[in-house]
């Protein structure tokens, strides 16, 4: 392959426009941009003080396995977790096909790297009592209650990532059509169904919201900080992803649930009683904005899971 101004890159050269093509070009989550800015931050440092004279050009696929290798660590010893093994492989995976896409390599050289089975933990969930004490916990009538009630009803309504949460503006819901427009991993967008109660609690929680912040403008989000200042510094600012976290504990707290309980666990809970209650997996899979129905299929085995723990307390030779 002939030098160009690209394969004359450095490999952290090659690193950052590969970071910035997920950022601008693929619209991928701060978490995933995170964690393979991680995993490339390892590979250039290793690189460096290893093969110090190594550029983007010289990336082949021995260079690859070595450092996975070096990434797994001695086998004798305790490596990485396999769920880590298997981001490493992903990130170089990309990586590596972002070279071959923008021609700074002629092919991906992590290509043939092989990915560790990783054991697939069942989601946890709250069973349906547990739900509804959940969404019992905000009491009263000021601003902070009525706000944490719609977040929680909106949250197990539509099965929302807690990110798709904070970016939500006015106008992303229609609540005479109940629906709310998502923008999800990769910016892709979808419609999610809000139920009649969420419908309320969020007519009630603005009400209250634009008495005390005013009434809302272009680009403000729809759920704020609040003017008591009891979670944030300050009133009147969106919510970050933290914040919603701190208010579902306080509510896990108060109604006498797991602290491990995260934002995600609504989610899983929404899939869930789906599922139990029959919906199909295809369908579950659009509400959730899955890309893969074979990420949906957990919950499936969710159900299985229940059924057979039915089975062995009831069958008599189970």
């Amino acid at each position: 392959m002939p030098v160009t101004e690209a394969t004359s890159e450095t490999l952290a050269e090659s690193a950052a426009a590969f970071i910035a093509h997920l950022r601008d070009a693929r619209g991928s989550s701060l978490h995933t941009l995170r964690a393979y800015q991680h995993e490339l931050d390892a590979l250039v440092a290793w690189a460096a003080e290893h093969h110090p004279a190594c550029r983007v050009v010289d990336l082949t696929p021995g260079l690859m396995r070595e450092w996975l290798a070096v990434r797994a660590g001695d086998a004798r010893a305790a490596g990485p977790a396999p769920a880590t093994m298997a981001r490493t492989v992903a990130a170089l995976r990309a990586f590596g096909r972002f070279l071959a896409v923008s021609e700074r390599l002629s092919a991906n050289p992590a290509s043939m790297l092989r990915t560790p089975r990783v054991g697939r933990k069942l989601p946890h969930y709250l069973e349906l009592h547990d739900i509804e004490a959940l969404l019992s916990a905000p009491s009263g009538d000021d601003e902070a209650a009525r706000r944490d009630r719609a977040i929680l009803e909106v949250m197990y309504s539509t099965g929302m990532r807690v990110g798709e949460l904070v970016a939500i503006e006015d106008r992303h819901l229609d609540l005479i059509g109940t629906v709310v427009l998502l923008r999800g991993k990769g910016r892709k967008e979808r419609l999610a169904p809000l139920g009649a109660p969420a419908v309320r609690a969020f007519e009630a929680y603005r009400a209250t919201r634009d008495a005390t912040h005013g009434r809302t403008v272009a680009g403000r989000a729809s759920f704020l900080s609040c003017a008591s200042a009891k979670y944030h510094s300050g009133g009147g600012k969106r919510l970050s992803t933290r914040d919603v976290g701190r208010i579902l504990r306080h509510h896990l707290a108060a109604a006498g649930l797991s602290p491990k309980t995260s934002p995600h666990t609504l989610r899983h809970s929404f899939a869930t009683h789906l599922v139990q209650a029959g919906a199909d997996i295809r369908s579950v899979q659009e509400l959730l904005g899955h890309s893969s129905l074979n990420t949906t299929q957990i919950y499936t085995h969710l159900t299985i899971e229940a059924l057979r723990e039915v089975y062995r307390r009831a069958h008599p030779r189970a």
